[in-house]
């Protein structure tokens, strides 16, 4: 039998120290104030309130619901879009509206972050009219770049159903790799799906 220590029997959890530093140290993302990136003829630039509009309609599109599971009010969109400055002050996430011609045309970001890992799960989706044009694959490499170069991210992920060929081609176009499927990973309102894991990693990090 295990002998328990006063501090755990007292219901405190110690904390042991690591014995690896943290990839990213805390306020590695919040000290930066959040890019605008130029890629072409697109801008790739923080959500405003005014984005709200897009994103509510973005998400009544049948692809877009399909492989993101969700659709949204032009009320819950806003939430959305308000979401995004608090995540990046509280280091948790990080999103970009894509804009074209001051439009919006996508959505790119980093949906998950683990600073102190050095990781992080990106996300993207692209409007109808602009689809086909290399959008999303541009604007995932720019703040994929940004988010090594700057940050110090080591390594950025992300999943896609194995039925969604269109995703499969932007992750290898935005130099993420296919690393494997992971067998009824995610749930969709048609059941479960496998999903292909995609990563790109920052090379000649310690």
């Amino acid at each position: 039998m295990r002998l328990r220590s006063g501090t755990e029997r007292a219901g405190i959890i110690r904390v042991v120290p690591p014995l690896v530093p943290p990839v990213v140290p805390a306020g590695g993302l919040s000290r930066h104030g959040q890019p605008r990136l130029a890629v072409d003829d697109l801008v790739v630039r923080p959500w405003e309130v005014a984005d709200a509009q897009s994103v509510a309609a973005a998400y009544s599109d049948p692809v877009i619901q399909r492989w993101h599971a969700r659709s949204m009010t032009e009320q819950e969109a806003l939430a959305w879009v308000l979401s995004w400055r608090d995540r990046w002050t509280a280091e948790t996430g990080a999103g970009w509206a894509i804009v074209r011609a001051d439009a919006v045309v996508g959505r790119v970001g980093f949906r998950e972050l683990r600073l102190v890992d050095g990781a992080g799960e990106v996300a993207y989706w692209v409007l109808p009219a602009a689809r086909g044009r290399g959008v999303a694959a541009r604007a995932l490499t720019a703040v994929t770049d940004w988010m090594f170069t700057h940050v110090g991210l080591h390594r950025a992920t992300l999943s896609h159903s194995t039925r969604n060929e269109p995703s499969c081609r932007v992750a290898a176009k935005a130099g993420y790799a296919y690393e494997g499927t992971q067998v009824e990973q995610a749930l969709h309102a048609d059941g479960w799906h496998d999903m292909h894991l995609h990563a790109r990693v920052r090379r000649g990090q310690r």
